[in-house]
């Protein structure tokens, strides 16, 4: 995780206009002209056991809310991960859903590192539309930063890349 460096997102954003949160983590991946797509898939397509698990457990305690229960979609078309696409460009793709307690959107954007690679960032936006929207947020803010970190962090891995 000490490759990835925080940035600070800039609000409003185009992805989320009406977005009240954010936040926008960056790393420098060996890979040279990298999509977002594949930025995307590399870094959520597969998520580790214990991201998978913290999910599992999210679900469980979100349902009797009525929410939306976030399951691995691997392979499906038109998701990454558990996140349905908004939009797809090489150089940005935009996944998220909207829900009753608010909605969200994860932004990845890549850009030219020169010799070293592609920039890749991963910007998370949130409209809080509740009370209960603006505590979700409060309660997995630190579990959100740690899976970003994480999961960003895999592109600066010539190994995760190389695939």
């Amino acid at each position: 995780m000490a490759d990835v460096f925080p940035e600070d997102p800039a609000l409003p954003h185009p992805a989320l206009l009406q977005a009240d949160w954010a936040d926008r983590y960056a790393v420098i991946s060996p890979e040279p002209a990298m999509t977002a797509i594949r930025a995307a898939q590399l870094a959520l397509g597969q998520s580790p056991a214990w991201v998978r698990r913290l999910l599992d457990l999210r679900n469980r305690v979100v349902a009797p809310f009525g929410l939306k229960a976030a399951e691995m979609k691997l392979g499906e078309a038109g998701s990454v991960g558990t996140f349905p696409i908004v939009s797809e460009r090489d150089e940005q793709v935009v996944l998220g859903f909207n829900d009753r307690h608010l909605d969200f959107r994860i932004v990845i954007d890549v850009a030219s590192a020169g010799a070293a690679g592609s920039r890749v960032s991963v910007t998370t936006l949130v409209d809080r539309h509740n009370a209960f929207g603006r505590l979700y947020i409060l309660a997995v803010t630190p579990f959100h930063r740690l899976i970003v970190k994480t999961t960003l962090g895999r592109l600066a891995n010539p190994a995760v890349v190389s695939r």
